[in-house]
């Protein structure tokens, strides 16, 4: 299994292990598999994806330039790394937005 927290915390040394946990819990089986647990910036499929899969629905955002701009942000960020991890990308997204909260546990 992947040091997730050791990788986002290359771009982001203040990022919480719960925060990273959550979308690690989002991602689910997706990481389980080398290829899925990737995410490929070249690939506008795969873009799409990340930007109605995860922005728009698990984030809820709903301004498509904003967006764009920000996966963009978190291409250029990651530029230079082969492996650009799925939680690492999530985890920029969802900083750039505020909305880490959205992966903190849910207390009864």
């Amino acid at each position: 299994m992947a040091d997730w927290a050791a990788d986002v915390k290359k771009y982001a040394p203040q990022a919480s292990d719960e925060h990273i946990a959550g979308i690690v819990r989002h991602c689910g089986i997706a990481l389980q598999k080398q290829d899925s647990s990737l995410v490929s910036f070249s690939d506008p499929e795969e873009l799409k994806r990340v930007k109605e899969g995860f922005c728009t629905k698990k984030l809820g955002l709903t301004d498509s330039a904003a967006i764009d701009e920000a996966i963009a942000a978190v291409g250029a960020k990651l530029k230079g790394t082969g492996r650009k991890n799925r939680v690492t990308v999530y985890y920029l997204l969802a900083d750039h937005f505020d909305k880490l909260s959205l992966f903190e546990k849910k207390t009864k």
